[in-house]
């Protein structure tokens, strides 16, 4: 052999040992920590829930290893702390954050352990609930390929994850657009205690996932330091190359419970619980480490008792982190936002309908901000979406700004939370009709609204999802839905409601400029309505604040409080009877979250008499709220009781005839007025 090759080959040796001896280090802190994590419970020092890693060391570990710390992206599951600790995590603040501490990273307290984010590291905030990672981190993988960078998106999930609709879409997904991603799926046959064979149809989401284009597939042994580690390598290199998507499903024994509230002994047999400790990764790793000789018996366990004394020095270290302030419970719901200067609108311009003043809203946020993406079912190329109004926006500005998405409302949405993530873009997605947004609210309701609080005000995720909603086109149950009440009852989302152009046009200006997530529900009803709706065009700086109501119409005998197509319906039965001389005011919430309820308390101290409108059902609508708040905080200004107008409760049916008898009608709210006034 030339002295090169044996130089080469002596080189090899120290980057394979110093590869060898990182990745002990990590199964080293991982395991350990589980250990003393399930000692601090038993002492009730702050913890009270362990989910153990025992048995997924080694995949974690080397996916961790496999990636660039601070360059790439990671999505780890609940059980994926050795991919936390070998990308860099700090066993002081993982222990901190298990211990229910203010630490600085994982939420602070504010979630379970193992709920891993950390912006440095470039760990997005994770959640409890099972999969829905995946499409996040596939949005996260969109952008990298939009930007055309030259990073790797990791997530992970247990076997019982794969289940799940979303992490089918995301590989979807993924292979329809080759993204840059890697998922790893750590299989240890049991979703808490159901077994794989009650789980997976064929035993291994491997045999389905083949299925899928542009995926390449490796199944494993996660508990093999080469066989994993070239798997992993392979995928790694495959995404950064910009070649497509990679799913390596690592099989590995459960060796611990669920949790700490799981006993496994009630769904395992005792023999397959010892058949699992054999097959322990670190046991097997430290076996192959003294076989290559990396590692003599001596060094091992001078390695081990190291490793020990740093995991009891972080737990020490931990352990004086203080608690939370209990002030702080209900602080960073939002993320603080700019005050926007609201300029009066220019007038004598031409008038233009809502559906032209949100396309031309689009059109002036795309051109100053290179960062707005639109993207839904239908918005690209000449359609625009099922009413037009993304019509022309991919051919100015390209398909990477304005795409189309598969049939599938939790895609988009967790497209959107991912590709939010980066700092530079800003997702604009569309959900056809806000009566099909249901499938997508896993996404929008643990997700998205909660991100900037879960991560403490590390993580922010200015995401806009428009949506069409509402009745009055004989659209029947499902293309007449008011959904407004569910969505303001999730603290974290913005709700915004306009209800002529000049406000939709500001309005949707605002929000993509806004660092949290708004949605944006648009009636369809009034898309094209020129009566009322139709206003001269506002300039590409005029932008409303969120959370601004306005008096549309001023008057003293009475208020009512109305939003988007009862806004209209509102002024224009006012304007009716100011003929005979009663005078009504007309608030337009235009925002329902935040609530600019002072606006309400004004109107209700110059008039004395609320009348509330809605287009949803009566019981438990977004009118009850605004009641309960005008009886405690305007109790005092009444003269009359609080009436309200609203839909029936019962679907809307899709005959003309039945869908007026069901949905508030101007002749109703005359009715109600005329009462009121009269009281």
């Amino acid at each position: 052999m030339s002295v090169c090759a044996v130089q080469e080959r002596e080189s090899h040796l120290k980057v394979d040992r110093r590869h060898a001896l990182r990745t002990l280090e990590v199964l080293h802190h991982t395991r350990m920590m589980d250990e003393k994590m399930g000692k601090l419970v038993r002492q009730n020092k702050g913890g009270t829930f362990h989910l153990s890693v025992m048995g997924h060391e080694m995949i974690g570990a080397l996916s961790a290893l496999a990636l660039q710390p601070g360059a790439d992206w990671g999505y780890p599951y609940y059980r994926d702390r050795a991919f936390a600790i070998g990308l860099g995590c700090s066993l002081k603040d993982l222990l901190a954050v298990f211990l229910a501490r203010e630490a600085p990273h994982h939420s602070g307290g504010r979630m379970m352990p193992e709920h891993f984010s950390e912006k440095e590291l470039r760990i997005p905030c994770q959640s409890s609930c099972v999969g829905s990672q995946f499409l996040q981190a596939v949005g996260c993988a969109k952008g990298v390929r939009l930007r055309g960078a030259k990073e790797v998106v990791y997530v992970s999930g247990g076997d019982g994850s794969t289940s799940q609709g979303d992490f089918h879409e995301a590989l979807n997904f993924s292979c329809l657009h080759q993204l840059p991603i890697v998922f790893v799926i750590q299989d240890n046959g049991w979703a808490i205690s159901v077994p794989v064979e009650q789980q997976t149809a064929g035993g291994t989401i491997a045999k389905m996932a083949r299925g899928y284009d542009g995926l390449s597939v490796f199944e494993i042994d996660g508990c093999d330091y080469e066989e994993t580690k070239a798997a992993l390598g392979q995928a790694a290199q495959k995404a950064r190359s910009g070649l497509g998507p990679s799913l390596v499903v690592a099989h590995v024994p459960r060796i611990g419970p669920h949790s700490s509230s799981d006993d496994p002994k009630k769904y395992r047999r005792e023999e397959e619980i010892v058949e699992d400790k054999k097959l322990d990764p670190i046991v097997r790793f430290e076996r192959y480490l003294v076989e290559k000789g990396f590692l003599s018996e001596e060094e091992l366990a001078e390695l081990q008792k190291k490793h020990f004394l740093e995991i009891e020095e972080a737990a020490r270290a931990a352990d004086e982190v203080p608690f939370p302030a209990r002030e702080s419970a209900a602080e960073r719901v939002f993320h603080p936002t700019a005050e926007i200067e609201e300029r009066p609108i220019e007038t004598g311009g031409e008038a233009i309908v809502m559906m032209d003043a949100i396309n031309h809203a689009f059109i002036e946020e795309m051109e100053r901000d290179p960062g707005v993406v639109v993207f839904g079912q239908d918005v690209a190329y000449g359609k625009g979406g099922v009413f037009g109004i993304t019509r022309t926006l991919t051919d100015r500005f390209g398909v990477g700004r304005c795409f189309n998405t598969p049939l599938a409302e939790s895609t988009i949405v967790g497209l959107a939370i991912g590709l939010s993530s980066d700092g530079f873009h800003k997702p604009v997605a569309e959900i056809q009709f806000a009566d099909y947004s249901w499938t997508g609210m896993n996404q929008i309701f643990n997700e998205l609204s909660s991100i900037y609080y879960r991560s403490n005000g590390e993580w922010s995720c200015p995401v806009v999802i428009r949506m069409p909603y509402g009745g009055y086109i004989q659209g029947g149950p499902y293309h007449s839905q008011s959904i407004e009440a569910f969505l303001c009852h999730c603290p974290g989302l913005k709700v915004v409601v306009p209800s002529h152009a000049a406000d939709a046009k500001r309005l949707l200006k605002a929000a993509i400029r806004d660092p949290n997530p708004v949605i944006f529900l648009e009636h369809k009803a009034l898309y094209r309505q020129r009566l009322y709706c139709a206003r001269p065009e506002t300039g590409p700086e005029e932008l409303l604040g969120i959370g601004k109501a306005y008096v549309s119409r001023e008057g003293k005998d009475a208020t009512v409080v109305a939003w988007g197509m009862m806004a209209m319906m509102a002024y224009e039965v006012a304007e009716l009877l100011a003929k005979e001389g009663m005078s009504v005011e007309v608030v337009d919430l235009r925002t329902l979250s935040p609530l600019d309820f002072d606006s309400v308390l004004a109107s209700l101290k110059k008039t004395g008499k609320l009348l509330i409108v809605h287009e949803a059902a009566r019981n438990c609508g977004f009118g009850a709220e605004l009641a309960a708040r005008a009886a405690e905080e305007g109790f005092r200004y009444l003269d009359a009781p609080l009436v309200r107008v609203a839909a029936k409760d019962c679907p809307v049916p899709y005959c003309k005839d039945l869908e007026d008898e069901v949905l508030p009608q101007k002749k109703d709210l005359e009715k109600a007025l005329r009462q009121l006034i009269q009281y």
